[in-house]
């Protein structure tokens, strides 16, 4: 009888509004779930405003946004069993707290954390209903919706923000797959678990749940509720917390905290790749340079027109100002190159920010927000203390919400009257900021607005998509967003004109594609002198914990450990790395992607036939980590000898394999030295077009990449399950029917033990020998 009582009063969710004469829209209005379901308040709109989900016109452009209406018809609770949606998350809790998998939920995206799943006193925010495939036709809806509890989890770092789904086909492998796209283009940090029950409030279809305790939860069923009616019934659940804020000190001054760069998505082996969703492009033709936001990679990398690359800005995820080897980026988008000023403007999205490169001075800054009190250090000490969470910050007053700083930007376009039209991925927002002062002058809210404004601008851009192959386009309709009379605008920023050809992101196939003019030849890009990029920051481990066992010294786990005992004296150490079977390098190793340490009794030394170019760049990683080892094993005293001592950088590649270099000079003692290196491979072409089977080869890849000990993606991989996997290989192989042509960094990880024996009295007895060993050590991939 309650069962029936609960299907009745959900009616009102579930049947389409329907109103003669007056458009209506709902309420922003929680309602509890646990209670007596009440049938939603309504709210007249005025003639003049239009909902959301009808057809609304500007003055020169007509949109339309799709909405979904769910019927009785689309909802079956047949094949199903129905559960309550708290009970079912505590329990999934429950079973993860003891390390036992439910027969009935997964969890995707889960963060490794154990306090993020303690459910001790904690506040929980759920999104639900936006992660099938049919959430695709809520179009801009979900990306709203998305963007809110995004902001949500940045500005409440104590509130545990999760994503659900419900339904029969959640554990598909084309759901997971569609599933890791969502992760992907969203950049979704929190977890998603996965049901493969019907759950009774949802019903409704996409709603925000928030609640403490697994009791008492607010449900919003609105996908158009205000981000800011959300923000104060957070604010009002820590209320209840005596002594205890909702907020955490260091904030910025938009009121986000400082980009967490700990969280990324869990997206297997797509980071690895050599590019992770390109978001942006844009072009200086008079210099040959062409700028590549490769935004879930945190760089901005930059090539001239053949794809040799030239520089790159950005080195790891975060908020830092500097050098481009030294600079912090998170999730860089649209960009706009600006010749007068030889800087290169650019929406770095996850820090809410504008940030400028000058190109002369390889120097990057943030134009907005102007008072960010995060950015300005950048010395080894201050990095430190910010890994450590450690970090002081002179603003830590909590910032007040204002709906109308810049939030999640995408799209960037300069005007002609000089200023920045700043927009979010939905175009549901246009910030208008002056160039000279970095300030906010304008924003403007609601679509048809912002289309009145910038719509022939994106017009003019898209127009050069009636070049484009009709079957790529066809591949878009799932990555972006297309609006009445403006089909595609979500590629706006993904593309650009460079000399007589088309140069255009595939956020799809994880690839740049370049249209002749002239011949109208579709040909994938390809890049070259990778070494300008560095060692990738997600192959660097954390500080490990060393301890020494016998003879050895024991830390992180290794693609190749191996131990030596020698006399004191120089030691010369050749690596011979074999690729894997079936691949090819696509260049030479540079000496840029390459990382080498001597630690305990050993030094690194060069050698007079190993002079190394002062010109030549080193890669960030690097510095940092030689940085990282003179402050923590040298005293004051050795510091003058710093200079002298260098990592001796000499690499080559014969038949299938690559020759790494390195020398030490040792002392009695124990010791190792440890090789990072990201090796760029792609699978060797199969002749026989019938063994071209794209799911096969993209299975190939996944295979290399998650080898044993394999370094950090190892363990991502290790604990997932098969339809896991899966779902990577039908990602891979959906759109990408060469997958040959798909370039991936594997990385490679080696430790050299070394024992070195006192040393031998020469045979006066006042002086000591120092010998010189060469040894040769294969390791295989």
């Amino acid at each position: 009888m309650a069962l029936m009582l609960r299907r009745f009063c959900q009616i009102p969710r579930v049947l389409p509004c329907i109103f003669s004469g007056t458009q209506y829209h709902r309420s922003g209005q929680p309602i509890n779930l646990f209670s007596t379901p009440l049938p939603h308040a309504w709210k007249k709109v005025d003639g003049g405003v239009v909902d959301r989900g009808s057809q609304a016109y500007g003055a020169k452009f007509p949109v339309t946004v799709p909405r979904r209406f769910s019927t009785t018809s689309e909802i079956s609770h047949e094949s199903c069993p129905e559960v309550d949606i708290l009970p079912f998350i505590e329990s999934a809790f429950d079973s993860l707290e003891d390390g036992r998998l439910g027969p009935s939920h997964c969890w995707l995206n889960k963060v490794e954390e154990s306090k993020y799943f303690s459910k001790r006193d904690v506040k929980f925010l759920v999104l639900a209903g936006v992660f099938s495939e049919d959430s695709l036709m809520l179009g801009f809806d979900s990306v709203v919706m998305f963007e809110k509890l995004k902001y949500l989890q940045q500005r409440y770092p104590r509130l545990r923000v999760m994503g659900f789904l419900s339904g029969c086909s959640s554990f598909s492998g084309a759901n997971k797959s569609h599933l890791l796209q969502i992760i992907m283009k969203e950049y979704i940090t929190f977890p998603i678990l996965l049901s493969d029950k019907d759950v009774s409030e949802m019903a409704g279809g996409a709603c925000y749940i928030l609640f403490k305790d697994f009791g008492s939860p607010l449900a919003y069923h609105e996908k158009d509720v205000d981000v800011g009616t959300l923000n104060k019934a957070v604010e009002e659940l820590y209320s209840q917390d005596k002594g205890k804020s909702a907020l955490l000190p260091g904030w910025k001054s938009n009121g986000l905290k400082q980009f967490d760069s700990t969280k990324e998505p869990y997206v297997g082996s797509l980071q690895n790749l050599l590019l992770y969703y390109p978001g942006g492009i844009s072009v200086d033709e008079s210099g040959n340079r062409l700028f590549l936001s490769d935004s879930n990679h945190h760089r901005i990398i930059i090539f001239a027109g053949n794809g040799k690359i030239v520089d790159c800005i950005g080195s790891a995820p975060g908020f830092v100002d500097g050098e481009f080897e030294s600079a912090n980026l998170a999730r860089p988008a649209a960009s706009f190159y600006d010749a007068d000023e030889d800087c290169l403007y650019f929406v770095d999205s996850e820090n809410h920010a504008i940030r400028r490169a000058n190109m002369e001075t390889r120097v990057l800054e943030t134009l907005y927000p102007p008072c960010n009190t995060n950015k300005k250090k950048n010395g080894l000490w201050s990095r430190i203390m910010n890994k450590m969470g450690m970090e002081k910050d002179a603003d830590t007053k909590p910032a007040q919400f204002d709906s109308g700083l810049l939030m999640f930007p995408w799209h960037l376009m300069k005007s002609v009257d000089g200023d920045l039209f700043i927009i979010n991925r939905s175009f549901e927002t246009l910030w208008i900021m002056n160039l000279a002062s970095g300030e906010i002058k304008e924003v403007v809210k609601g679509i048809p607005k912002v289309l009145e404004i910038c719509g022939e601008m994106i017009m003019e851009k898209l127009s050069v998509l009636n070049k484009m192959p009709h079957d790529w386009l066809q591949q878009q309709v799932d990555s972006t967003f297309s609006l009445v009379g403006i089909p595609y605008a979500g590629l706006v920023s993904s593309l650009a004109t460079f000399q007589d050809d088309i140069v255009i992101c595939d956020t799809v196939a994880q690839r740049i594609f370049r249209l002749n003019g002239k011949s109208g030849e579709f040909t994938n890009l390809e890049f070259s002198n990778f070494g300008i990029l560095g060692l990738p920051y997600w192959f660097s481990f954390p500080l490990e914990r060393v301890y020494t066992i016998g003879n050895l010294i024991c830390g992180a786990t290794a693609d190749h450990f191996q131990s030596f005992t020698f006399l004191p004296g120089r030691i010369n150490i050749q690596l011979m790395i074999e690729i894997p079977k079936d691949t090819e390098l696509v260049e030479p190793v540079q000496d840029g992607c390459i990382w080498r340490l001597a630690r305990g009794a050993a030094a690194e030394v060069l050698g007079a036939e190993d002079l190394v170019a002062a010109s030549e760049k080193v890669g960030v990683a690097q510095q940092w980590y030689d940085e990282l080892d003179n402050l923590a094993f040298f005293t004051p005293e050795s510091e003058s000898n710093v200079e002298e001592e260098n990592t001796t950088l000499d690499t080559s590649f014969q038949e299938d394999k690559v020759r790494i270099d390195c020398a030490v000079n040792t002392s009695p003692g124990t010791s190792e030295v440890i090789v990072y290196a990201a090796l760029p491979l792609k699978l060797k072409r199969n002749g026989k077009s019938e063994e071209r089977d794209p799911e096969k080869n993209a299975a190939r890849i996944l295979n290399i990449l998650e080898a044993k000990k394999s370094g950090q993606m190892s363990s991502s991989l290790s604990s997932s399950s098969s339809s896991s996997r899966e779902s990577w290989i039908q990602f891979l192989s959906k759109w990408n029917e060469d997958v040959e042509d798909l370039i991936f960094m594997k990385p490679l990880h080696v430790r050299i033990g070394l024992e070195t024996l006192a040393h031998p009295k020469a045979e006066n007895c006042k002086g000591m020998v120092l010998s010189e060993t060469s040894i040769q050590t294969n390791v295989s991939l």
